[in-house]
């Protein structure tokens, strides 16, 4: 039976369900499968059988603060992740599948000098760009293309992850002293524009493959509800918006300047909102606080006519997926990897930021509505059960390639 060792920052949220649903494919294979993710409140919040935590919620908290007084992010945590080593020496993985590495709950140097003094076979899904920055997970909102030749004067340090002082010139250098010269690692991106990215920074040694993100199709489908009834919107153009949270990077400015410019026959809502934003929205929009129901977000995918994305930076958004899946179509900007998931039949790609652009879009899809089952055919290319078995398929890969040397 081959063994793989997932490792991601959480086991909840996008990136945590994905690690879930990876681990659960590879169970229906056969595979043994360990799941590592650190100590914390939010991640103890869930119980998941075969699973390490890391460290404890002391070192982590330490870790945290020194990297944002110092800049030097994922520098510390040396007994936590000195225990976890040990513990994989004792497994002994066929494969360490990487997911998040950032937000400070593992030392990074100590990890990599293990997967490559151990010839460890790496399969590495980056969720965003921080792995070949100096700091940043997202930097398509500014503009900033300085991670291509090394990153220095950093404009977005006192963002996620947060620091003091601006230390990306040393991290960047410090990441691709780390992250280069293992023996036998495959980058994995959700998306074909980040996987292009890739290709241009200092990983740009290592194999690239395209895994789109999966979602639960017996879960996201067309799902009646009486949300339409319930808030009168009978007789209105329902537009959706889903995000958590939501900020400037999401668009929440894009819906708030749409609900002063569209006439009385829409409605936009929005899902995923605090009582803050809730309460600060304008009176012809709705909000409405996150949801951790997918029953109930299908039911609001379903109600809406179209879903509206107007991220200014994304990967591979799936609520895109999931409101294809329940028939709605799609209008997003032309923004990372977040067109991928269209074609011409379900949905529109209008120019990052151009509020003007959304709006004639929106009246196009009024006047010429969508057919939901091309939205509902266009999601079944995303389907995690077919999506998943390429990881499977990579596992198997590395399995057998490991036979071959041993013989």
């Amino acid at each position: 039976m081959s063994l793989v060792v997932l490792l991601n920052s959480c086991n909840y949220g996008s990136t945590g369900n994905i690690c879930i649903d990876i681990r659960e494919t590879a169970k229906e294979c056969a595979y043994e499968v360990f799941f590592c993710y650190p100590a914390s409140r939010s991640n103890f919040a869930k119980k998941i059988e075969q699973s390490i935590t890391l460290g404890n919620r002391f070192e982590r908290n330490l870790h945290l603060r020194l990297a944002e007084w110092s800049g030097y992010q994922g520098g510390f945590s040396h007994f936590g992740t000195l225990s976890f080593l040990k513990k994989m020496d004792v497994i002994k993985p066929d494969t360490v599948h990487l997911h998040n590495l950032h937000n400070c709950y593992i030392n990074l140097p100590m990890l990599f000098r293990w997967l490559k003094k151990r010839n460890m076979k790496v399969v590495w899904t980056l969720h965003d760009c921080w792995a070949f920055t100096g700091h940043c997970p997202h930097f398509d909102m500014i503009g900033c293309d300085k991670w291509k030749t090394g990153c220095h004067n950093c404009p977005q340090y006192k963002e996620y992850p947060s620091s003091k002082i601006d230390n990306a010139k040393l991290m960047y250098h410090l990441k691709k002293k780390w992250f280069t010269g293992v023996e036998d690692m495959t980058i994995v991106t959700p998306s074909k524009w980040l996987a292009d990215l890739v290709k241009q920074s200092f990983l740009k040694e290592y194999p690239v493959k395209v895994i789109h993100n999966g979602i639960d199709l017996s879960v996201f489908q067309p799902t009646e509800s009486g949300f339409r009834k319930k808030y009168h919107l009978e007789e209105k153009k329902i537009l959706l918006g889903v995000a958590s949270p939501w900020s400037e990077r999401k668009g929440l400015d894009v819906f708030i300047e749409l609900a002063k410019r569209l006439d009385e026959r829409y409605q936009i809502v929005l899902v995923g909102l605090t009582n803050e934003q809730k309460e600060s929205l304008p009176a012809n929009m709705i909000g409405i606080e996150r949801t951790a129901n997918p029953k109930e977000l299908a039911k609001l995918y379903t109600a809406a006519d179209i879903f509206l994305n107007p991220t200014r930076e994304d990967n591979f958004p799936t609520v895109n997926l999931e409101a294809l899946a329940c028939g709605t179509p799609v209008l997003t900007f032309q923004t990372g990897g977040s067109p991928e998931s269209l074609d011409e039949n379900c949905g529109i790609v209008v120019e990052k930021g151009d509020v003007d652009g959304m709006k004639e879009a929106i009246y196009r899809l009024t006047e010429n509505p969508i057919d939901s089952n091309c939205c509902i055919n266009r999601a079944k290319m995303f389907d995690k059960n077919e999506k998943f078995m390429d990881y499977i398929n990579l596992y198997q890969q590395n399995l057998e390639s490991g036979t071959e040397k041993s013989c």
